[in-house]
């Protein structure tokens, strides 16, 4: 019996390890978080939705170190990357991310900065002219794009993301972060990021291990 209470205290330490920590993130216009490859928080607001502006607030548990996994898109009717697709508003679109995260005493254990490094897997258009054209085509002349998938197992422990760029850090004016951004009291540590274009650059992938 003794063996076996032992054997039973000894699986304890593991499952105890976890934390609780609380989350905030606010992104122009979609976000999906993960921890080690699990999906902990997405967007409430489909990225169909126009000006889908909004904050998110949520808790997770997870032991640390972990990685965080958040991809990051910016709304685009098709792969020309633009909205308002043959209207007076047509346009490219812009991004923008910010995200904080506390852990059980309130202390910052993570935020949105240049140590996230990111990958953009949607560019388009490739030629900013394209917004300018009447009947956009994507794939063709000014309109063109590059497209990936997600790297296998970029979000979770050992990937080797040393080939990335680290995140780019972009100003409130530059953002121009509305509808939710304002609700949230943001550490003053915590930046707005993105791929190094706000406007050509529609879905990114960043990592951040919390040690």
């Amino acid at each position: 019996m003794k063996i076996q209470l032992a054997a039973a205290l000894a699986l304890l330490p593991a499952t105890l390890s976890a934390e609780p920590f609380s989350a905030d993130v606010w992104a122009d216009n979609w976000f999906e978080l993960r921890v080690n490859g699990q999906q902990v928080a997405e967007d409430s607001v489909p990225i169909t939705t126009e000006r889908s502006f909004n904050a998110e607030s949520f808790s997770f548990e997870a032991e640390r170190p972990f990685v965080l996994g958040l991809v990051a898109k910016d709304f685009k009717e098709n792969d020309t990357g633009l909205e308002y697709i043959g209207t007076a508003r047509q346009q490219m679109g812009d991004g923008g991310v910010i995200l904080q995260i506390f852990d059980a005493t309130g202390a910052v254990a993570a935020v949105s900065d240049s140590s996230w490094q990111c990958l953009v897997i949607h560019h388009a258009p490739v030629e900013k002219s394209c917004e300018t054209v009447d009947t956009p085509v994507a794939g063709e002349g000014a309109c063109d794009f590059t497209a990936s998938d997600e790297p296998q197992g970029w979000d979770q422990p050992g990937f080797d993301a040393s080939g990335w760029q680290a995140a780019s850090l972009y100003s409130e004016a530059e953002v121009s972060p509305k509808m939710g951004y304002d609700t949230i009291d943001w550490d003053a540590s915590a930046q707005l990021i993105w791929g190094p274009d706000l406007e050509q650059d529609n879905t990114i992938l960043c990592r951040l291990t919390v040690e």
